[in-house]
């Protein structure tokens, strides 16, 4: 098979899988009886407040809102600390990703709650922040990563260092960068479920909830949905990674 041709299959296996996602999630009664037959005791068996479709949903926003802004400040950045501008900022950069990493995002939620209040924003941060690390670092090591001898050529042919960078480094880059955001959005499909705690929702409300009423089919509920998520998100990057490599680069 070709390239062009895996790559193409590639994104269609995608498609069909979280189709295929979507349409399990859907199936309420489905989750009941499953359930049922693991927890026979379980007097109800499905979290009951809302559908999982919805919680699934619900779960999606959260990411997708606190990935995006990942996305949009650390890639530029990590971009930026590979210019001569930022070269000096290079190591406050370094550390201030690496603390957002390994500071508990649930303790951001708790210090936000005060100034944003409960629902989706002391969220948003609290995820915003635990994602960087991944996006900021692969962003310069994609930009490092390209041949200087590519760049030297280019500015020898007269183009200027924004046409380098958009034309040249960031598309040798795009993988090595998206590697990093997909690593980043599967991170936060998983760390989203603590965003419960503090009202923003998600698949994270059954999970709390089976836990607080002694309910583990709420809580394998809530983790196997976000678990199976979090494969959906994983494979569907993956293909948009293969996409974006430039045709020459591809393994």
């Amino acid at each position: 098979m070709s390239v062009t041709h895996r790559r193409y299959a590639s994104a269609l296996g995608a498609l069909v899988l979280a189709a295929a996602f979507a349409l399990l999630v859907a199936q309420q009664p489905l989750w009941e009886h499953a359930l049922s037959a693991v927890f026979p005791a379980a007097a109800n068996p499905v979290y009951p407040s809302v559908t999982l479709a919805e919680l699934v949903v619900r779960h999606l926003t959260i990411v997708g809102v606190s990935s995006g802004l990942t996305m949009l400040v650390g890639i530029p950045l990590g971009v930026w600390v590979t210019r001569p501008s930022g070269a000096d900022f290079r190591e406050i950069v370094a550390t201030a990703v690496d603390f957002g990493q390994t500071f508990p995002p649930i303790a951001v939620l708790a210090l936000m709650v005060p100034i944003l209040g409960f629902g989706l924003g002391p969220a948003v941060v609290a995820l915003f922040l635990y994602g960087l690390f991944p996006v900021v670092s692969n962003t310069v090591a994609g930009i490092e990563g390209v041949p200087r001898t590519l760049v030297d050529a280019a500015r020898g042919m007269g183009m200027g260092r924004a046409r380098i960078l958009l034309t040249l480094e960031v598309l040798l880059a795009a993988r090595v960068i998206m590697a990093g955001v997909r690593t980043s959005v599967v991170i936060n499909i998983g760390t989203a479920t603590v965003a419960a705690a503090v009202g923003a929702g998600g698949l994270g409300d059954p999970i709390i909830r089976g836990i607080n009423v002694q309910n583990f089919a709420y809580v394998l509920q809530g983790a196997t949905a976000a678990a199976l998520l979090a494969i959906v998100a994983d494979t569907v990057l993956a293909a948009t990674e293969r996409l974006l490599t430039p045709r020459g680069l591809e393994t």
